[in-house]
């Protein structure tokens, strides 16, 4: 079974043109978020909240009233902070759609790439984590580059967020404010991820962990023989049924009525065929926000590993940087407990003439540096394509 949409849902429903509210989008001034529930526009900054503490975010939220959201970003370590506002202004309308009516192409962005590490460390960082799987140590580890963007002048992310929504419109794309580290200068994190992280709406809980991926071909013929060789792979398969299982026993404990089907499908993006599992629950709690859920579920094997605590301490041994927000998690949640949170993948940071870009991918036994650096290349395409800039 394919799809071009993971998890697909009903939408929100509003009567707000979902184009007309993403060329309204200005950076500094509000975050979007798009995907197959619906898209949401905010503005302004009502009130910062000072935790990530979900039952503390409910709680500020309900003293808000029932239209209060929370919205922003969770870092990848949970320790760190997370960034969450109550928006002043909040639009809502339905979902993309689609396909976009092309408008002009993006101007390129002129400047430089520089990789970090550079490649050759990159195939050495897998190796390692290699070498540690086979002391037993690890059954997976995700390990992530960056690409250190430097223009000649500012860099504009309206339109690199306008070409995402272009080229995959039914994607989870985001741009969120973020404080910035320069004074002056708006900072945002922005992409199109494939992965939604938990969304909960009344009773119902859904999550969508992807892991195991296959670069698309142009030629039909070949692309469709990609998608099926990824299915059928072995070593993606047990890559994905570590992600599948880590997420249903962390939902367990909170929701019943648990349904994980038996075996993965396939979904695509323009760059990547992934295998993708729907899981499924049912939550009474009232005090089980989205919010709540998607901390209990992060980080996931999909962007951390097996076991999770010996993963993250290879990712902060092994990595030459911080994360921060990347592999974290962009979302909203509302004063009733409902909200959506996808993974912060295939994405990128702007703030002045400086961009850094991140890909990651998934180690287990059966890998090979060469393949995973691969995997990363296609991987940032994504938002390389979105800056018309190529890696090297």
């Amino acid at each position: 079974m394919t799809s071009t949409s993971p998890a697909a849902r009903a939408p929100i429903g509003a009567a707000a043109d979902p184009v007309r509210l993403l060329r309204s989008w200005t950076p500094g001034e509000g975050s979007w978020f798009s995907g197959p529930q619906g898209a949401l526009l905010t503005r302004g900054t009502r009130t910062r909240l000072p935790s990530g503490d979900a039952d503390a975010v409910l709680r500020r939220l309900r003293e808000l009233g029932g239209s209060a959201l929370a919205v922003g970003a969770l870092p990848f370590d949970p320790a760190a902070p997370a960034h969450l506002v109550v928006p002043e202004h909040v639009e809502r309308a339905d979902p993309l759609g689609a396909v976009l009516v092309a408008g002009p192409g993006s101007t390129p962005v002129a400047g430089t790439a520089r990789p970090v590490p550079a490649p050759a460390v990159y195939e050495s960082m897998v190796a390692e984590a290699l070498a540690r799987m086979a002391t037993g140590a690890l059954d997976k580890v995700v390990l992530a580059r960056a690409l250190e963007v430097v223009a000649d002048g500012p860099v504009d992310p309206v339109p690199m967020l306008r070409e995402l929504a272009r080229r995959d419109p039914r994607s989870y794309l985001f741009a969120v404010d973020l404080p910035p580290a320069r004074p002056g200068t708006a900072r945002t994190l922005l992409g199109a991820s494939p992965e939604l992280l938990l969304s909960r709406r009344g009773t119902t809980v859904t999550a969508n962990p992807l892991a195991g991926s296959a670069a698309r071909s142009p030629d039909p013929e070949e692309d469709r023989r990609r998608g099926e060789a990824l299915l059928a792979s072995a070593k993606d398969r047990h890559e994905h049924a570590l992600v599948v299982a880590d997420v249903a026993e962390r939902l367990r404990p909170l929701a019943d009525d648990l349904e994980v089907p038996d075996e993965p499908s396939l979904v695509r993006t323009p760059t990547l065929w992934h295998l993708s599992t729907t899981v499924r629950a049912r939550t009474t709690d009232p005090d089980a926000s989205a919010l709540h859920l998607a901390q209990a579920l992060h980080p996931t094997p999909a962007v951390c590993g097996v076991p999770r605590p010996a993963a993250h301490a290879a990712i902060t041994e092994i990595e030459p940087f911080d994360r921060g927000f990347y592999t974290g998690a962009v979302g909203w949640t509302d004063a009733h407990g409902d909200g959506e949170w996808v993974m912060a993948l295939r994405c990128g940071e702007v703030q002045g003439d400086r961009v850094r870009l991140w890909a990651g991918a998934g180690i287990v036994p059966a890998s090979r540096p060469a393949d995973e650096l691969a995997e990363t290349a296609v991987k940032l395409r994504t938002l390389l394509d979105a800056l018309g800039l190529d890696e090297g």
